[in-house]
């Protein structure tokens, strides 16, 4: 989706195209592009905020990455009833009150771009992971092919806190788990280690 403008608002798709099993590539910005937020006590309230919209609205995030003035995340959604508009107005009320302690906060609204079919295929999704991985790169915050090492990008799995989008044989991890989340749910009568 292309970003237009109609009273200083973006226009967004349909809401339908933001439901159920649907991947939105989300961009949040800091006001003014400010700075000085991004500190590793902000990371972990992050991902705390972020475990529970992912279970609350039953989505995962195959990556994000935090940049000293702007938010990327990848999110897929997990259940029929996923709605990923509701998610992010979520997450972003949630994040207003930390972020006012650092004295920034957010654009009025997110950049999202929701992701064709054959983009949401495993090729088309690794290469959308590698750009947005590769983003401290493309600023210089890390040395070429350093990515990796960047401390502010990870992963969210419900469930599966020791996932990471760098570690070996991800994308096979991840379609299985994506796979038995979308057949079972996000809660289980017994715990089944699905890891091995």
């Amino acid at each position: 989706m292309n970003p237009s403008y109609d009273n200083d608002h973006l226009k967004r798709l349909h809401p339908a195209f933001y439901r159920g099993q649907a991947c939105v590539h989300w961009n949040m910005t800091i006001e003014d592009r400010r700075t000085g937020w991004l500190v590793p006590i902000f990371y972990y309230k992050f991902r705390e905020l972020l475990t529970h919209t992912m279970f609350r609205y039953g989505i995962s995030c195959p990556i994000f990455c935090l940049m000293p003035d702007h938010m990327h995340l990848l999110w897929l959604g997990i259940a029929d009833n996923s709605d990923q508009r509701l998610a992010i107005k979520f997450l972003r009320q949630q994040l207003y009150p930390v972020l006012s302690k650092f004295h920034v906060r957010l654009q009025r609204q997110p950049y999202d771009r929701v992701l064709r079919d054959d983009e949401r295929q495993r090729i088309g999704l690794q290469n959308i992971v590698e750009y947005i991985a590769r983003n401290p790169e493309r600023k210089q915050l890390v040395p070429l092919e350093g990515y990796r090492d960047y401390d502010y990008t990870g992963c969210l799995i419900p469930g599966y806190p020791d996932t990471s989008p760098f570690q070996p044989g991800y994308w096979s991890l991840f379609d299985r788990l994506i796979s038995k989340l979308r057949h079972q749910g996000l809660v289980q009568s017994e715990w089944v280690d699905d890891a091995s």
